[in-house]
């Protein structure tokens, strides 16, 4: 296999690969299948997205930090500065540098943690395992990525390694002041005009004092104004978002158990992002092989896509065979952090027998992804033996992949889940590593009418309990929720939520709002993400056109991101998110002055937004039309909008204005009446 190619789809890798994945020699409709899906995927995609560039912003308590930003530049008739833009696509879209997917992603922090003795190289780590790959063989192996210049790393006893531990130290470590600049999205640059002092990034405080670093070094901080706060326009519901993030905010977030980095110590090639109810409202996609679909090609294709489209984290949800294999590459590939749902592949270890499962093939798959740089790990510890009587009598059961199966082995082996029984160990692990928990919802509703039950909150109950387990240890948690909820059933989830996990960060997978949707669950399920996290969840799990249908290709990822990307600025636009407003104005300038171009560029999706402007009027002298071809250039509300200011400011340039016309047409009725004697007639 050659993945590095330019068109990887016309390898001889790929057809041995689909040969190999061919369930069985007379199965055309899936030879179709997969030939279509070759045909969709395998080219990684480099360079910058359409009408934006590349910039980098540098940290000040850590100088080396280069935080990454879109950058639109708008038309010179703006008379605007260009408008910055989170950006989770990594160094895909950076063109100065080479990228080799055989040789993985440059590294972002080489020796953050190693340089103050933190962290330290596992002298035997674990090796790979047949079973870890499904026991494939031959051709049907997939390659593995070379490893021989990744260390494996793990956290040095008696010292601090997770970010949660870091902050409630007191110490900003170089993460913290990444995320906060990128929080940001260089909005200080535009406050300095107001506020010339002002130190993007560090908190305002009092003379003498100042801050600790994360090499445990203090650095004296003068007082400095805050930037001049935005007018804020929305509803909280009780968040508590501030006009500028700094990474002592961050700090405080963390440490108060918030917000979460998601950054596994053996991930140097992740950009650090933040998860949490007071910060930009984030989004994952799901990937992953399937037993009947796998494929190396395509999944770093979708993986690469999806976070050029927008995406802030990403779920392999791989079964079937190779997929040690495959992570390595989706892994030393990836600048978002990467989850994983490790109980999938301790099935496989057992041949899909969810009986055969044990502690041990549990504990032994949690090292090998924590060894890979898995950044967090959904773990359904929440579904124990009392709460699955609870889902009898629901019409579809229990939905979670994870929660089914660890209700089938508890009702088998009639006894507690060892995944609640061994929590601690659990924690222990994922602590040596800085592995995030994503505690999963095992038990959350399949249907409308399943919704808001009492199994599902009985595990919610459970999971705020596991927190304060976890935060004891030392790690970093977010809570999963809540699946397929109505409307008006969704802010009891988010209520319960905060009650119950002592404001944890929410991870939504959905919520669908109606059942009704197959082939458009990502427009129902959208409708229910904005609203969630609008109420206060902090990422949101995307849904795709082909959820509940079949496996997803890369345009359907892209439909699912970008529905969920609007979901997501929505709820950030709601909760009066003091940055999400810049965009939608500066988009809302563009479109009223007829700047085609800038509408484009700061969209979502600029490449299908020209393509629907030029499916109708296609010429590059359309794109200073003062009209869309929808309602041509006499019904043009903006047209005419325009036309009447033009001509109310041609009355003032003469000396008179329409409110000075109307006030003196008013003056002489008054007098006339006053004349009249001021008597009103009625006539019946």
């Amino acid at each position: 296999m050659n993945i590095v190619v330019t068109h990887p789809k016309s390898s001889e890798a790929h057809e041995a690969q689909a040969a190999s994945d061919r369930v069985a020699s007379d199965s055309l409709p899936l030879k179709d299948a997969r030939d279509e899906v070759m045909r969709e995927t395998g080219t990684i995609p480099t360079g910058e997205r359409a009408g934006s560039h590349k910039v980098y912003a540098s940290g000040e308590l850590f100088p080396d930090i280069r935080v990454p930003f879109r950058e639109v530049a708008l038309h010179p008739s703006a008379n605007e500065p260009p408008l910055t833009i989170y950006d989770p696509s990594g160094p895909y879209t950076d063109p100065t540098v080479t990228i080799d997917i055989k040789k993985g992603l440059p590294l972002v922090k080489s020796s953050w943690q190693l340089d103050r003795g933190d962290i330290a190289p596992v002298l035997n780590p674990r090796e790979v395992k047949p079973e870890d790959n499904g026991h494939a063989s031959g051709k049907n192996l997939a390659p593995r990525f070379d490893t021989s210049n990744h260390k494996v790393f793990k956290g040095v006893e008696g010292r601090p390694v997770t970010q949660y531990e870091y902050a409630n130290a007191g110490i900003i470590t170089p993460e913290m002041e990444y995320v906060a600049i990128r929080e940001n999205l260089r909005r200080q640059d535009r406050a300095s005009s107001d506020a010339p002092d002002a130190q993007a990034g560090l908190t305002a405080r009092g003379p003498g004092e100042s801050v600790t670093l994360a090499d445990g070094s203090t650095i004296p901080v003068a007082h400095t104004p805050s930037p001049t706060p935005h007018t804020r326009d929305g509803e909280s519901f009780g968040a508590s978002i501030p006009d500028f993030v700094t990474p002592e905010f961050v700090r405080q977030e963390i440490a108060r158990g918030r917000a979460i980095i998601p950054h596994n110590i053996n991930h140097p090639e992740v950009e650090p992002m933040i998860i949490g109810r007071n910060f930009l409202v984030k989004i994952n996609a799901n990937i992953g092989n399937s037993a009947v679909l796998s494929s190396v090609d395509d999944e770093v294709d979708k993986l690469v896509w999806a976070t050029r489209w927008g995406a802030d984290n990403v779920m392999d949800l791989s079964t079937g065979r190779n997929i040690h294999n495959i992570r390595d590459w989706i892994v030393r590939n990836s600048s978002v952090p990467i989850g994983t749902v490790p109980i999938y592949q301790a099935l496989e270890k057992v041949n899909g027998v969810a009986e055969d499962l044990t502690w041990e093939v549990y504990r032994d798959t949690l090292i090998e992804q924590a060894e890979q740089g898995v950044d967090y790990f959904t773990i359904h510890a929440g579904v124990r033996l009392p709460f699955v009587p609870m889902t009898a009598k629901r019409v579809t059961g229990i939905v979670s992949r994870g929660g089914s199966i660890m209700a089938k082995w508890c009702l088998s082996h009639h006894r507690e889940s060892f995944l609640y029984e061994h929590f601690e160990d659990i924690c222990d692990i994922m602590r040596a590593y800085d592995v995030s928990f994503s505690l999963g919802d095992g038990l959350r509703p399949g249907s409308i009418a399943d919704a808001n039950d009492e199994a599902q909150f009985a595990e919610l109950r459970t999971l705020g309990e596991l927190t304060k387990i976890a935060w004891a240890k030392g790690c970093q948690v977010m809570i999963e929720g809540p699946g397929h909820v109505p409307m008006h059933k969704i802010k009891a989830n988010m209520d319960e939520q905060l009650k119950h996990c002592h404001e944890a960060p929410f991870y939504t997978l959905g919520p669908l709002t109606t059942d009704i949707a197959p082939g458009y669950d990502h427009i129902t399920s959208a409708i229910g993400a904005a609203m969630i996290g609008w109420f206060g969840t902090a990422m949101l799990c995307y849904v795709t056109p082909k959820e509940h249908l079949g496996l997803p290709d890369r345009q359907d990822v892209k439909d699912g991101v970008i529905t969920y990307k609007i979901a997501a600025h929505a709820a950030d636009l709601a909760k009066g998110h003091p940055a999400a407003r810049m965009h939608d104005d500066a988009l809302s300038r563009a479109r009223f002055e007829f700047r085609w171009e800038d509408q484009f560029n700061l969209g979502l999706d600029p490449e299908t937004a020209r393509k629907y402007h030029d499916a109708t009027l296609p010429k590059e002298a359309h794109k200073t039309a003062h009209f869309c071809s929808m309602c041509g250039p006499k019904f043009c509300s903006m047209k005419i909008s325009q036309d009447i200011r033009r001509d109310a400011q041609a009355q003032n340039d003469a000396g008179g204005s329409l409110a000075d016309e109307a006030e003196k047409g008013m003056a002489e009725m008054s007098a006339k009446f006053r004349a009249g004697g001021s008597v009103v007639e009625v006539k019946v």
